[in-house]
């Protein structure tokens, strides 16, 4: 085994592929998310649409206001292993799910005014909540934007039913997606345009997530100023609920060269898959980032790294290595703590990954592993 594509020796002998969290990465984003918190006076959320790794759930409630979610099942994941506020958006809920998600979550936010007077007299004691679009995209990929055209997600400016209104108690808005403060900016410049007098009615106001406030180059002081902004203009409470920046580089894949195949160029065939156990890569589609590659030609051995699915598309990119590839040798992709365990899959009976914590310490603790059992209970 080439022990230099180890990230660390604690994942020697680990069983492949395995989703493993970082814990001192983890602790270091959960640290800027509170000091954001602290000195603004906002409240942040984890949104579990991306991380509900929630083993870590007790070491992140310290940290955070609580979780938001994004129907019943994630609201009740947040209430029994979080704690703290549990808020709740859906673009459409259920009539058979209703009243348990109005036992479980502490805001409710409707997409609709139609859904606001169809469920409204079920929420009693419970902060009701409108999702509104400013109709103000600030990205370029229209499956990530909620505010391109015919978007079926929040009250345009148009549509508000200022009838309706009474008796709800905050605005909710998400717009971003892996995005700096300056888009948040034209973001809230567009809300107060269209629904600032709505604004002045409000408890509280959720800016959603999509902030990437943990990354490196993430202006945090003008976040800070958008925040107090708007909560000393208008009065409110603000929410954000990022689940990206909780998570941001805080997670590995680690994953076996099982065969190398050759067809015009070098093929390494592994036990994770991008279809089954990373699928942002294809829907997006990115390149994830890998410990110790570089780009294709950029080191000696470049080889595609391909998967055991019978997918001919299930590729996760072309990488290149100082040293030749052989069967037996770990890999370890980073930056796979969000959006990777919440969308898995088992398409061609593939296992899931196992699910490990890297401890402060530099221990590994496996937290789950999963079997045969877990393929089948799926299907019928």
């Amino acid at each position: 085994m080439n022990e230099k594509l180890l990230v660390t020796g604690a994942f020697e002998n680990i069983t492949t592929p395995a989703y493993v969290v970082d814990e001192k990465k983890l602790i270091a984003n959960l640290e800027i998310l509170r000091e954001v918190a602290e000195q603004t006076g906002c409240r942040i959320l984890l949104a579990q649409k991306a991380f509900s790794m929630f083993a870590l759930y007790p070491l992140m409630r310290s940290y955070l206001s609580g979780t938001a979610a994004s129907g019943l099942y994630e609201a009740k994941l947040g209430r029994e292993e979080f704690g703290g506020e549990v808020h709740v958006f859906c673009p459409a809920y259920k009539e058979s799910e209703f009243d348990e998600i109005a036992e479980t979550a502490d805001h409710i936010i409707f997409n609709s005014f139609a859904q606001l007077c169809r469920f409204r007299d079920r929420c009693r004691g419970k902060s009701i909540g409108i999702r509104i679009n400013p109709q103000c995209s600030t990205q370029d990929e229209p499956i990530y934007d909620p505010c391109a055209p015919f978007s079926r997600l929040g009250v345009t400016k148009e549509n508000f039913l200022d009838d309706e209104f009474s008796g709800v108690d905050g605005l909710h808005f998400h717009t971003l997606c892996e995005q700096n403060s300056d888009a948040l900016e034209k973001t809230i410049y567009a809300v107060e345009e269209s629904f600032g007098k709505y604004l002045h009615k409000c408890k509280w106001v959720n800016f959603g997530g999509g902030h990437h406030i943990t990354r490196p180059d993430y202006d945090r002081e003008l976040l800070k100023r958008l925040i107090t902004h708007i909560s000393e203009t208008y009065q409110v409470q603000v929410y954000l609920e990022p689940g990206e920046a909780a998570a941001l580089n805080a997670g590995y894949l680690v994953t076996q060269v099982e065969d190398i195949v050759n067809n015009g160029m070098d093929i390494a065939i592994l036990d994770a898959s991008a279809a089954c156990h990373m699928p942002d890569v294809l829907e997006m589609p990115y390149r994830p980032p890998l410990y110790m590659s570089g780009k294709p030609c950029e080191k000696a051995h470049t080889y595609r790294l391909s998967s055991r699915t019978c997918l001919a598309g299930d590729i996760i990119g072309d990488y290149s290595f100082d040293e030749p590839l052989r069967i037996g040798d770990r890999l370890c992709f980073e930056d796979m703590a969000i959006y990777s365990m919440v969308k898995n899959n088992t398409f061609n009976g593939m296992p899931l990954p196992d699910i490990g914590i890297l401890h402060t310490d530099g221990t590994y603790r496996l937290v789950k592993s999963f079997s045969y059992s877990d393929f089948k209970e799926r299907l019928s």
